[in-house]
Protein backbone atom coordinates (compact mmCIF):
# COMPACT_ATOMS: atom_id res chain seq x y z
CA UNK A 1 0.00 0.00 0.00
CA UNK A 2 1.86 3.57 -0.96
CA UNK A 3 1.54 6.02 1.37
CA UNK A 4 -0.06 9.49 -0.07
CA UNK A 5 1.16 12.90 1.40
CA UNK A 6 -1.80 15.13 0.63
CA UNK A 7 -0.68 19.27 0.07
CA UNK A 8 -3.20 21.57 0.08
CA UNK A 9 -4.43 25.27 1.19
CA UNK A 10 -5.32 25.96 4.47
CA UNK A 11 -5.28 29.11 5.44
CA UNK A 12 -9.28 30.79 5.62
CA UNK A 13 -10.89 27.09 5.12
CA UNK A 14 -13.44 25.32 7.85
CA UNK A 15 -12.42 21.79 9.16
CA UNK A 16 -15.24 21.06 6.78
CA UNK A 17 -13.93 22.15 3.78
CA UNK A 18 -10.31 20.56 4.45
CA UNK A 19 -11.80 17.24 5.40
CA UNK A 20 -13.63 17.64 2.59
CA UNK A 21 -10.66 18.27 -0.42
CA UNK A 22 -8.86 15.33 1.97
CA UNK A 23 -11.79 12.82 0.53
CA UNK A 24 -11.37 13.41 -2.92
CA UNK A 25 -7.25 13.71 -2.83
CA UNK A 26 -7.53 9.93 -1.44
CA UNK A 27 -10.53 9.20 -4.16
CA UNK A 28 -8.61 10.39 -6.93
CA UNK A 29 -5.59 8.90 -5.77
CA UNK A 30 -6.52 5.67 -4.94
CA UNK A 31 -8.13 5.49 -8.51
CA UNK A 32 -4.95 6.87 -10.01
CA UNK A 33 -3.03 3.81 -8.02
CA UNK A 34 -5.55 1.31 -8.44
CA UNK A 35 -5.11 0.41 -5.18
CA UNK A 36 -6.07 1.99 -1.36
CA UNK A 37 -3.38 4.19 -0.04
CA UNK A 38 -2.25 4.85 3.93
CA UNK A 39 -2.64 8.46 4.81
CA UNK A 40 -0.19 10.29 5.82
CA UNK A 41 -1.63 12.73 7.94
CA UNK A 42 -0.95 16.24 7.77
CA UNK A 43 -3.70 18.05 8.80
CA UNK A 44 -2.71 19.30 12.45
CA UNK A 45 -6.03 19.76 14.39
CA UNK A 46 -3.84 19.76 17.70
CA UNK A 47 -1.25 22.28 16.66
CA UNK A 48 0.11 24.66 19.26
CA UNK A 49 -2.26 27.34 19.94
CA UNK A 50 1.01 29.75 18.77
CA UNK A 51 2.32 27.34 15.87
CA UNK A 52 3.79 29.60 13.43
CA UNK A 53 3.39 29.25 9.87
CA UNK A 54 7.65 28.27 10.07
CA UNK A 55 6.25 25.33 12.45
CA UNK A 56 3.62 23.75 9.79
CA UNK A 57 5.60 23.63 7.11
CA UNK A 58 8.52 22.32 9.02
CA UNK A 59 6.06 19.56 10.12
CA UNK A 60 4.96 18.58 6.40
CA UNK A 61 8.19 18.42 5.25
CA UNK A 62 9.13 15.87 7.89
CA UNK A 63 6.09 13.62 7.16
CA UNK A 64 6.53 14.26 3.47
CA UNK A 65 9.56 12.10 3.98
CA UNK A 66 7.77 9.07 4.26
CA UNK A 67 4.91 9.66 0.87
CA UNK A 68 5.41 7.22 -1.64
CA UNK A 69 3.13 9.94 -3.45
CA UNK A 70 1.63 13.53 -3.01
CA UNK A 71 -0.74 15.05 -3.71
CA UNK A 72 -1.76 18.67 -4.49
CA UNK A 73 -5.22 20.04 -4.40
CA UNK A 74 -7.06 22.43 -5.93
CA UNK A 75 -5.29 25.89 -5.49
CA UNK A 76 -1.81 24.74 -4.32
CA UNK A 77 -0.46 27.59 -6.60
CA UNK A 78 -1.82 30.16 -4.42
CA UNK A 79 -0.72 28.69 -1.20
CA UNK A 80 3.20 29.44 -0.02
CA UNK A 81 3.50 26.22 1.91
CA UNK A 82 2.46 24.08 -0.57
CA UNK A 83 4.41 25.65 -3.47
CA UNK A 84 7.54 25.39 -0.90
CA UNK A 85 6.33 21.30 -0.65
CA UNK A 86 5.97 21.24 -4.57
CA UNK A 87 9.66 22.11 -4.74
CA UNK A 88 10.36 19.88 -2.37
CA UNK A 89 8.93 16.66 -3.59
CA UNK A 90 10.34 17.78 -7.06
CA UNK A 91 13.95 18.12 -5.79
CA UNK A 92 13.76 15.02 -3.94
CA UNK A 93 12.02 13.06 -6.60
CA UNK A 94 8.85 12.07 -5.03
CA UNK A 95 5.87 11.18 -7.92
CA UNK A 96 3.69 14.09 -7.27
CA UNK A 97 -0.25 13.39 -8.40
CA UNK A 98 -1.82 17.31 -9.32
CA UNK A 99 -5.35 16.21 -11.10
CA UNK A 100 -5.98 18.69 -14.44
CA UNK A 101 -9.09 21.37 -12.17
Amino acid sequence: MKKLFISQPMKDKTNDEIERARERAIREATEYLGEPVEIIDSFFKDAPHDAKPLWFIAESIRLMADADLIYFAKGWKDARGCMIERECAVQYGVPILEPDY
